[in-house]
């Protein structure tokens, strides 16, 4: 910008009239540059804040389920409106859903459940709320409705559950061959998750007749060494 050449005065010259033509500039960047970081500690603290209020009325949903429907419904539908963007409403309608088994109510459990479903962009938190609408479905005696929900090849993390609830949904149709099946694919799926309980769905398998992949894969690893 300044050349090296030049004398003090010269200089001096040249630095006065670069800034002459460019401090509107330097100062629109600066005051643009702050705002934006001011903006985003702003938007950052809106965050946090909304966050614990929806966290909040969570806590008081939970409650009233047990003591005050009416609150409840209130609460339920603040979440469902004002914080419907946070992970929040999706929850209270799986704990809805929850306190609604409990009751016996499976039609209320359906409800909340795809209320859930559509509600939520966690897709963790969609698989859970998609695993549990599969069972109530069976007790309402729609598996037909629950094995169309499942697609295990979509299911992630939670492969092995949808499995073993497709299984489920095809003993509900007296399929017992196909249900085998599913249950002998939920226990390889379970292979490689750390700390599952496979108790009740190896009972499952054998109640049916079927083996225990992992059973039979020993016998082979044994019968192969000899």
């Amino acid at each position: 910008m300044v050349d090296e050449f030049m004398n003090d005065d010269d200089q001096a010259k040249v630095l006065k009239n670069w800034w002459r033509e460019n401090w509107l500039w330097m100062v629109a960047g600066i005051v643009l540059g702050l705002g934006i970081l001011f903006g985003w500690q702003y938007y950052q603290r809106y965050t946090i804040e909304r966050a614990e209020a929806a966290g909040n009325k969570l806590n008081q949903f939970a409650a009233a389920l047990f003591s005050d429907q009416a609150k409840a419904a209130l609460l339920l539908n603040e979440l469902n409106t004002k914080y419907k963007a946070t992970p929040y409403a999706a929850q209270a309608q799986l704990l809805k859903a929850q306190r609604a088994v409990e009751t016996e109510d499976l039609v209320g459990a359906e409800t909340a459940l795809r209320a859930a479903m559509a509600t939520s962009k966690d897709e963790q938190l969609v698989q859970v709320a998609k695993l549990r609408l599969a069972r109530v479905l069976i007790e309402l005696n729609k598996a037909d409705e629950a094995l169309t929900l499942l697609d295990v090849s979509k299911a992630g993390a939670f492969a092995a559950q949808a499995h073993e609830i497709r299984g489920d949904a095809l003993l509900a149709k007296q399929d017992n061959a196909a249900a085998i099946t599913e249950y002998q694919a939920a226990l390889t799926a379970y292979e490689g998750v750390e700390g599952a309980d496979t108790t009740l769905l190896t009972l499952k398998l054998a109640d049916l007749g079927g083996a225990n992949p992992a059973a039979a894969s020993d016998v082979v690893v044994s019968t192969s060494v000899k």
